[in-house]
C-alpha cells in the first residue's frame, strides 16, 4: 500500500524513536496520517484475527517508554505490546538489555475496556521489573503466560507491584490496522506504530 513503505522507512533508522530529529518527527507524524486517511480496517476492535497477538513496537514519541534507554550501563532491546482481546487485557513489554547476566525486563499488565469502534480505556494494574534470567523470561507470550498463573513473583525474581488504576489510566485508539501494521493514538498524544510478530 502507498505509504506504508514511506512510514516503515521513515521509523526503521530512529531506533524507535530515541534517536529521532524534530524533522524525523515531523516526516513520520506526516507519513503516519497518510495512512491513518487509507485505513482497511475502520472498526479495528471488531477485527479480533488482526488485532489480536504480540505486536513489536517499531516507533513512539511516547518519553515514558524512550526513557527507559537511560538506565545506567544498559540499552532499551525490544518492546512488545500484547493484546488479549479474549480476556480484555494488554500488556507492555520491555527488555533492557545490559551486562551479561543483567539484562532486565519491565512489564506492565492492563485491563481493556472498548468504548467505540477504535477507542479502548486502559486501566493499568500490575508491574514487574527484574532480570529476565531471575524471572525466567524466555519471550512476552510466554513470560504472560507466567503472570497470568503467578500471582506475584518472589523478590528473588524481581519486584511485582500493584498499580492504582484510579490514578495509571488512559485510552488507546487504533487508527490504522492491517494485517501486520498498527497504528495507535494515546491520551498523551503519543504515537506508536507496531507491526505484528
Amino acid at each position: 500500500m502507498l505509504g506504508k513503505a514511506e512510514l516503515l522507512e521513515a521509523v526503521a533508522p530512529v531506533n524507535r524513536g530515541i534517536s529521532s530529529s524534530p524533522s524525523d518527527r515531523t516526516a513520520i507524524q506526516a507519513a503516519a496520517a497518510t495512512l491513518e486517511g487509507r485505513n482497511p480496517t475502520p472498526n479495528p476492535l471488531q477485527a479480533t484475527d488482526r488485532l489480536n497477538g504480540d505486536w513489536l513496537l517499531l516507533y513512539t514519541t511516547s518519553r515514558e517508554l524512550l526513557n527507559i534507554d537511560r538506565l545506567p550501563l544498559a540499552s532499551l532491546g525490544p518492546i512488545y505490546q500484547c493484546i488479549r482481546l479474549a480476556e480484555n487485557r494488554i500488556y507492555n513489554i520491555a527488555e533492557v538489555n545490559g551486562p551479561p547476566l543483567l539484562s532486565g525486563l519491565v512489564a506492565v499488565a492492563a485491563t481493556l475496556e472498548a468504548v467505540s469502534t477504535q477507542r479502548v480505556n486502559v486501566g493499568f494494574e500490575r508491574g514487574v521489573i527484574g532480570l529476565r534470567q531471575a524471572l525466567g523470561y524466555q519471550s512476552p507470550a510466554q513470560f504472560i503466560g507466567a503472570m497470568q498463573t503467578t500471582p506475584k513473583f518472589s523478590l528473588f525474581q524481581g519486584i511485582d507491584f500493584r498499580i492504582n488504576r484510579d490514578r495509571q489510566a488512559g485510552w488507546l485508539e487504533v487508527t490504522y490496522l492491517d494485517d501486520d501494521l498498527r497504528i495507535g493514538r494515546g491520551n498523551q498524544g503519543s504515537l506508536f506504530v507496531l507491526q505484528k510478530v
